[in-house]
């Protein structure tokens, strides 16, 4: 992928370098251990129940639905909510360390309103794709299909599920032109191997929570998850903001 990209036409929506806690914020809550404890807690509870809230229309309806692949495409109505849910929770997230107070909710309906278009314009595909992919899944070893295309869709459906990560943080934080943002999720799968290795490990920890108990389980747990996420991409993050927006 050319670097010249973007170039430096993006914006970032957060000012991304900055990590530390403001002072407003250290005397609301306090110098204190366990006052910092407390409201990290009390951030990350609210963030979990505003992401279940957000999702909650499509995954009552896939209650619905017998999990079947004729299905599929149902189940990806029902997932919608999901892209805009996981950009607003992703930014929330983000904002904790440059809140002036404990203003979570806040925070994540500001990141909803800021980013659901675009996290819909990169999630919509994502979800189409995916389709795709369980369809062709579903029907190897039927109508002449080989087994050894099951592999090939395999490492498809992982490729897209790493890009979907990259397109939907890269959304969450900046301001780019949709075709920039997958040009940029896709050039990062190579460009920070770590990062993509780090996002496959969380996503089959995802697909394991998922598999041994039940999608609800891994909706309670979903906002630690995100958080996972979040501190895995930092060095994309800061090399986007670094190489592709006007704040460089």
């Amino acid at each position: 992928m050319s670097t010249g990209g973007p170039g430096r036409t993006g914006s970032g929506r957060e000012e991304l370098g900055n990590d530390r806690v403001g002072d407003g914020e250290r005397r609301e809550f306090g110098e204190g251990v366990l006052g910092r404890a407390t409201a990290l807690v009390y951030w990350h509870l609210v963030v979990e129940l505003l992401l279940v809230v957000a999702v909650l229309p499509g995954a009552l309806a896939s209650l619905l639905l017998e999990r079947t692949p004729g299905n599929a495409v149902l189940f990806a109505l029902c997932l919608l909510p999901v892209g805009p849910a996981v950009s607003a929770g992703l930014f929330a997230l983000r904002d904790r360390t440059r809140a002036e107070g404990l203003t979570p909710a806040a925070s994540f309906w500001r990141g909803y309103r800021l980013n659901w278009k675009d996290a819909l314009k990169v999630w919509v595909p994502a979800l189409a794709a995916g389709v795709v992919v369980v369809l062709g899944l579903a029907n190897v070893g039927a109508g002449g299909v080989p087994g050894w295309y099951a592999g090939v869709l395999v490492v498809v459906g992982a490729g897209l599920a790493l890009w979907t990560v990259n397109a939907l943080l890269v959304v969450s934080f900046f301001g780019f032109r949709t075709r920039d943002v997958v040009r940029l999720a896709a050039h990062y799968l190579g460009a920070k191997p770590l990062v993509t290795l780090g996002s496959l490990s969380l996503l089959v920890l995802a697909g394991g929570i998922v598999v041994l108990t039940t999608e609800a389980v891994f909706a309670l747990v979903a906002v630690v998850w995100l958080a996972l996420v979040l501190r895995n991409a930092g060095p994309v993050l800061a090399d986007v903001e670094a190489r592709f927006t006007d704040a460089a």
